[in-house]
């Protein structure tokens, strides 16, 4: 008796010390939890954590950032808003976010141009921009901070009138896809035609020559050497066949196409075709230093650097520095015959490579146009087809046409920014689909349990 009793008093006091202790390490729990945060994304391509180019975004935008939520209460609006902004806030402390019922506060609604209730109004600086609800995810957000790190306006003005490829038509030629990612990301575009207009506006960041398949006039080739004289950034997207009249501005550049196509038998074993080449090396250039995406030109001439080019890789005469972006695997050549039926090199004819299909020339050029006054780009691309509707989505080729938009335009900040963000995969589900989960696994299920412990309980009594 004795020594049961001497046995119950440490069960008893294990019983009495462990409510305490249990409370002792919740405490313990929630202060770590408060003063230190971990999270882990354990999920399929990260889909609760930023993309790269979302962080990329923020990195650029040193300063502080606020949010303002123009949300009512009703419904799961400011829910939503908060989950999306708390991941832009683990990277950016200094990102605020205010929200303001529209219904209680409609004189300042109306003062910052909101019309939906969930509009979202970012503020960086002197910049500002609203944000509508029903484009709200990651991808439309980070492009909005995108524009909002931009500074002044950023036109690219398409050459037209000539058969080129346009930033606003739909055809698989077209470059409309492009010109739309580059709206998204705070460009402007325009086409022009030179015969309509005595010169190329001041204000344009870079000139876009997208393969003219009508000879250019006299004239006009004229305003063009005029616009580069002047300082303007080009951006030159030829295919193979003949300049259309563009011989000139060719000479002036000091840069020669090579007669016939490129073609590479490595890269026809992916792609299927022979001209389709595929590049995934570059220079050690500001502009593709940092890329790493394998990119693809269907229809490509090569380029060389011509005559007058000296040792150091500067023309004299213009004060060109010339630089070599990346050019084709050492298996490709220029094919100058038939692309059709077996295509092999014929030594004497043909060009072996490798071959320079992407090149650069820089200057400083004091009285560059408009905003083109820090140091004038041009850069010369053997293939425009890479950057049409059809091509656009093939490896890098998007990153790389968007890069060289912010290059020309002195927009070195977002050179090589990644593009594409994580897709939102949130499961939306209505009211009444809500209520079903929660009838099913909150009333229906704990009923099912219930009641086959109840049966198994009356078949064991009977036993």
């Amino acid at each position: 008796m004795r020594r049961a009793r001497q046995t119950k008093w440490p069960l008893r006091l294990a019983h009495i010390s462990f409510v305490p202790l249990l409370l002792a390490v919740a405490g313990l729990l929630l202060w770590l939890a408060q003063e230190y945060h971990l999270r882990f994304d354990m999920t399929q391509n990260s889909r609760h954590s930023l993309s790269p180019a979302s962080i990329a975004a923020l990195e650029r935008l040193p300063g502080p950032l606020t949010v303002t939520a123009f949300a009512s209460r009703r419904g799961d609006t400011r829910r939503v808003i908060g989950e999306l902004v708390a991941r832009y806030q683990r990277h950016k402390p200094d990102l605020r976010l205010e929200y303001v019922d529209p219904d209680a506060s409609p004189e300042r609604a109306r003062a910052q141009g909101v019309r939906y209730d969930g509009e979202l109004l970012l503020e960086y600086g002197a910049m500002r921009e609203n944000l509508s609800p029903d484009r709200l995810n990651e991808a439309t957000l980070a492009q909005a901070l995108t524009r909002l790190g931009h500074r002044g306006e950023r036109w690219l003005v398409f050459l037209s009138s000539h058969g080129e490829r346009s930033p606003d038509r739909q055809a698989n030629f077209d470059l409309s896809t492009w010109a739309a990612e580059l709206r998204r990301r705070g460009f402007k575009t325009r086409t022009l035609a030179l015969a309509e207009h005595p010169q190329i506006p001041r204000n344009t960041s870079a000139l876009v020559i997208a393969g003219p398949r009508v000879a250019l006039l006299p004239g006009e080739v004229g305003k063009i050497e005029n616009f580069v004289t002047a300082g303007g950034n080009l951006l030159w997207l030829a295919d193979p066949g003949p300049l259309q009249g563009l011989e000139p501005l060719a000479e002036m550049l000091g840069i020669e196409f090579l007669p016939g196509v490129v073609v590479d038998p490595v890269s026809q074993e992916i792609t299927g075709n022979p001209a389709a080449v595929v590049v995934a090396r570059y220079a050690a250039h500001p502009l593709v230093a940092d890329f790493g995406a394998a990119t693809l030109f269907p229809h490509a001439a090569g380029i060389s650097l011509g005559a007058t080019e000296n040792q150091r890789g500067r023309r004299p005469d213009a004060d060109w520095r010339t630089d070599v972006l990346f050019d084709t695997p050492a298996s490709s050549w220029a094919e100058t015959e038939s692309l059709q039926g077996k295509i092999q090199f014929d030594k004497g004819k043909d060009i072996r490579g490798p071959l320079n299909l992407g090149v650069s020339l820089t200057r400083a050029h004091e009285g560059g146009v408009g905003a083109n006054r820090r140091q004038q780009r041009v850069v010369v691309i053997g293939d425009g087809d890479f950057l049409s509707n059809t091509f656009l989505g093939n490896g890098g080729n998007l990153e790389l046409g968007l890069s060289l938009a912010n290059w020309l335009s002195q927009d070195d900040a977002y050179v090589g920014v990644p593009v594409h963000t994580v897709r939102d995969r949130r499961l939306d589900l209505s009211r009444r689909e809500q209520i079903g989960i929660a009838v099913l696994f909150l009333i229906a299920l704990p009923l099912l349990l219930v009641g086959n412990g109840v049966f198994i309980w009356l078949r064991r009594r009977k036993r």
